[in-house]
């Protein structure tokens, strides 16, 4: 009887003991999966935050990229219709070192962009289809355009007034200055980016800035030719929080003998193959009336490819 007394007992602690430790691998349980809903749901907003971070302050070139997680304020707020600089600028340079962008979603966008404006001829009707067609784009100004007279300071008010994005394309647009010998000088270039943003804030306020900018002929040209004097520029260009944009599209408008609008829309089709993140590369400066000609044709094979047009900021 004290046996079996004694065995029942013994069955019985072990049983309570199993119990508390069912009840400890149960608490344990909650406590990982609490865990995991948080990384899934509590910080669902921080892709969101980031880019939107990014969508005020980024620029891409391969050394530039990281200065979105500096903490610099960021100017665009929740607009879907503007993108990052820093995104654009890391895409485009992974792509041209023949690298697989980290940007590749399957998601197909397309940013306008038009150098070497205002002109007081093209652009107004660049923004006459613009407006027609509801799509924003992004305006490469030269200092010295914009500064022409009283009409392209009222068309750079108009850009903005619209909703379009500006981009600081130099004061003068000349290669001679900007590139003495064919090598690159981070002062002088400076210099030139700084005298466009002093007339743009005289026009536009001076709260206006932006960290979008784009080399005459283009950053991969000068990277080629003189990465050491490159490599100073981008530099100064980090310091001062700006992102050059090249680009991957183009209908060359301005590459070749003059082509007509029908031979424009060929060779952006053309260009633009099946590319998924297209940065198009066009002029609204004196004598590109077919550009403006041929655009409306171009925005609507934009749309019926299933592209979202973004500005870049």
């Amino acid at each position: 009887m004290e046996k079996n007394y004694t065995h029942n007992r013994t069955r019985e602690h072990r049983i309570k003991r199993n119990r508390r430790r069912l009840f400890f691998i149960i608490i344990i349980c909650i406590v990982l999966m609490a865990i995991k809903l948080f990384d899934i749901y509590g910080n669902k907003q921080q892709p969101v935050k980031r880019i939107e971070f990014a969508e005020k302050i980024k620029s891409v070139s391969s050394n530039n990229f990281n200065n979105e997680l500096k903490g610099r304020a960021s100017p665009l707020k929740n607009d879907t219709g503007v993108e990052d600089a820093a995104f654009v600028e890391k895409y485009l340079n992974q792509q041209m070192q023949g690298l697989r962008p980290e940007g590749i979603d399957g998601k197909k966008v397309v940013y306008l962009s038009f150098d070497d404006g205002p002109s007081g001829t093209v652009t107004p009707k660049i923004l006459d289809v613009l407006k027609e067609e509801n799509v924003k784009a992004t305006f490469f100004l030269v200092g010295k355009a914009v500064e022409e007279n009283e009409g392209t300071k009222n068309i750079v008010k108009r850009i903005v007034k619209e909703g379009h994005a500006i981009g600081n394309h130099t004061y003068s647009h000349d290669y001679s200055y900007l590139y003495p010998k064919k090598t690159v000088d981070s002062n002088i270039f400076m210099n030139d980016i700084e005298k466009t943003n002093q007339i743009l804030k005289q026009i536009l306020g001076q709260d206006f800035s932006t960290r979008v900018i784009r080399f005459p002929g283009g950053h991969m040209t000068w990277q080629r030719n003189d990465p050491k004097g490159m490599e100073v520029l981008d530099k100064a260009l980090q310091d001062k929080d700006y992102h050059q944009i090249d680009w991957n599209v183009l209908p060359k408008d301005a590459e070749g003998p003059p082509k007509n609008a029908e031979e424009l829309i060929r060779e952006f089709k053309r260009s633009i193959g099946t590319r998924e993140k297209a940065v198009v590369l066009m002029h609204d400066t004196y004598g590109k009336e077919e550009t403006a000609k041929a655009l409306p044709e171009i925005i609507a094979y934009l749309k019926k490819q299933g592209y979202e047009f973004k500005t870049i900021k």
